[in-house]
């Protein structure tokens, strides 16, 4: 039986890997732990040079990149809306995220949010690469995040079935669709 302890790493693709390790230490203080470089790639013997970059993401979280110099330029899939994929960080709280959205504006970023997703809120930015980065804290009780997880199977069998929104949990947004009301 498999049993995961964590995400080791989670790896993405860069255009530049020093901008792109710049960008995380500048923007999201974080630590540039190794970087890898190699002609060929071990586990298929291609010969295809590259740069693997490893970024701590706090608590044992590790963000990857890998530039590929002799790939066509990197791109995203056209039919996937940007907001969708997307790298989320977690923050203490939050001031700190408040914080953060202060800060990252003061550094020439545009940042979306503020976001209330009734259980999170989130603010959202973009990399150098054009990867969607996320800043979250949670807001939600213990209570309504058992309650979602209670729901969770019932949700996903009824949107197997429908591909509707099922409203188990719509309960989350009642509260900003009564102020958009009033």
């Amino acid at each position: 039986m498999i049993k995961l302890q964590q995400i080791h790493h989670v790896a993405y693709r860069c255009k530049d890997a020093k901008e792109t390790v710049e960008f995380y230490q500048t923007m999201l203080n974080m630590e540039f732990l190794v970087a890898i470089a190699e002609d060929e790639v071990p586990s298929t013997k291609e010969p295809d040079p590259y740069m693997h970059l490893f970024l701590d993401a706090g608590n044992g979280n590790i963000l990857a990149f890998f530039e590929l110099p002799n790939s066509p330029e990197m791109g995203r899939d056209p039919n996937t809306p940007e907001w969708t994929q997307h790298i989320a960080f977690q923050v203490a709280d939050e001031a700190a995220l408040l914080s953060a959205l202060e800060d990252l504006k003061g550094k020439g970023l545009d940042v979306v949010g503020p976001t209330d997703h009734g259980i999170i809120k989130s603010i959202y930015f973009f990399d150098p690469n054009g990867h969607r980065l996320e800043l979250t804290c949670l807001t939600g009780t213990h209570e309504q995040l058992k309650e979602l997880k209670r729901v969770a199977p019932l949700m996903l069998e009824e949107w197997s079935r429908t591909k509707k929104a099922p409203k188990h949990a719509a309960w989350l947004h009642e509260k900003e669709l009564g102020d958009k009301k009033g």
